[in-house]
């Protein structure tokens, strides 16, 4: 497997601290899966004991360095249990953070600017090969459903279901009746023709996204929306983060 893996490597990676991961890893990988690519982190003083995040075909690996380097600490993340993963870099390396669809955020720092490009890469493809693997999954059809419900309840009882079933498909998202920030209802204050606009999500800072963030999962926590808005209006923030 370290053959293999040293394909992946560029110059800027501490080979005595890849020969540790891999030599680890030949226990922790499940069957079928590949290791993408291997980060390891790089302060700007002499780093003894660094941090690294290995990209698998499976998921996310964290490796953390114990007790003085004798040990060493794994934490992994499903593919499909990350919601995003972004890249900052800044003057003594790069940021490389991932967050999962329960709102946990992981980040390595002091990353070699290259590395954290690679991974950020490797990262967007397994994500966008998740994405569309689930898109192409296909769905039975609304129609079929209904028509087996009416057959198990009985011809005399079609009215009654139709009309159960009515309200469910006219249900208010609760998402469009939140008041807005900035927001003021004509017929409340007709005179006041004051224009407020709410900024567009591009033009918002990713700080300004952060709060519009926890704004929705407060929302969620105190039920004033549900799940399937939380997490339409949260993968609409992460996209322009």
């Amino acid at each position: 497997m370290l053959d293999n893996i040293k394909k992946l490597l560029n110059e800027d990676q501490d080979p005595k601290a890849i020969e540790k991961i891999t030599a680890k890893l030949e226990n922790l990988l499940m069957n079928g899966e590949e290791v993408g690519y291997i980060a390891v982190q790089k302060k700007p003083a002499v780093t003894i004991l660094p941090d690294s995040i290995v990209a698998t075909n499976k998921r996310i690996i964290l490796c953390k360095p114990k007790n003085l380097g004798l040990s060493m600490e794994f934490i992994d993340y499903d593919w499909d249990d990350i919601a995003a993963s972004f890249v900052k870099e800044g003057i003594f390396g790069a940021d490389f953070t991932f967050t999962t669809k329960s709102d946990l955020t992981q980040t390595i720092d002091y990353l070699p600017k290259n590395q954290a490009r690679k991974l950020y890469t490797y990262a967007k493809e397994q994500l966008d090969l998740l994405k569309n693997t689930i898109i192409n999954v296909p769905v039975i059809d609304d129609r079929i459903s209904q028509e087996i419900a009416f057959e198990e309840v009985g011809d005399e009882n079609l009215e009654q279901v139709q009309i159960e079933e009515t309200p469910t498909e006219e249900v208010t998202s609760f998402a469009e009746i939140i008041p807005i920030s900035g927001y003021r209802d004509e017929k409340q204050f007709p005179g006041d023709k004051t224009e407020i606009t709410e900024k567009g999500m591009s033009e918002l800072s990713n700080e300004e996204l952060f709060a519009k963030l926890q704004n929705y999962k407060k929302l969620l926590d105190n039920g004033l929306i549900m799940q399937a808005e939380y997490d339409k209006m949260k993968a609409e923030v992460l996209s322009y983060m």
